[in-house]
């Protein structure tokens, strides 16, 4: 088996980001978090993933700070799996992911799941990248700059 390559010391910040997410599993269980699934048997279900690859996906993000295991909250013995405020900021992210896919991986009137406001019940506006004074930016109006230590 190939050592997975860790970028935890890696300067650049979407290199460290990956390293805490570590694949694609965790990224649906992070999704799966944001619709609501906090068991291990809810995850399961909902990702169809071996419960070996799941324990490990959900070991990393408890110990990446992502999730944090708690007393389920009906009083029985199991543990639940809850967003941390690390693990909610990641909102934007899978927001980001789902509006990519809405967009470029269906064929035209191809059934998909869309992400809606709960009081309004229409779909999200799209992200944008803005800059401090709001202006919508695309990719070649930014640059890459090293921040030196403090």
């Amino acid at each position: 088996m190939v050592a997975r390559t860790r970028f935890d010391d890696s300067e650049c910040p979407v290199a460290r980001s990956v390293d805490a997410i570590g694949d694609w599993w965790s990224l649906l269980i992070v999704r799966d978090a944001f619709d609501g699934s906090r068991r291990f048997g809810e995850f399961q279900r909902s990702l169809g993933v071996a419960k070996n690859i799941l324990t490990a996906r959900l070991r990393t993000l408890v110990d990446g700070g992502v999730l944090a295991s708690v007393p389920a909250s009906d009083g029985t013995a199991y543990r639940e799996y809850v967003l941390t405020p690390k693990g909610e900021a990641l909102f934007p992210v899978i927001v980001a992911l789902r509006q990519w896919g809405e967009e470029n991986a269906f064929a035209p009137g191809e059934p998909h799941s869309e992400l809606l406001d709960r009081r309004e019940g229409r779909r999200l506006r799209g992200l944008e990248v803005l800059s401090a004074d709001g202006r919508r930016l695309r990719p070649g109006e930014t640059e890459v700059r090293k921040v030196s230590a403090g």
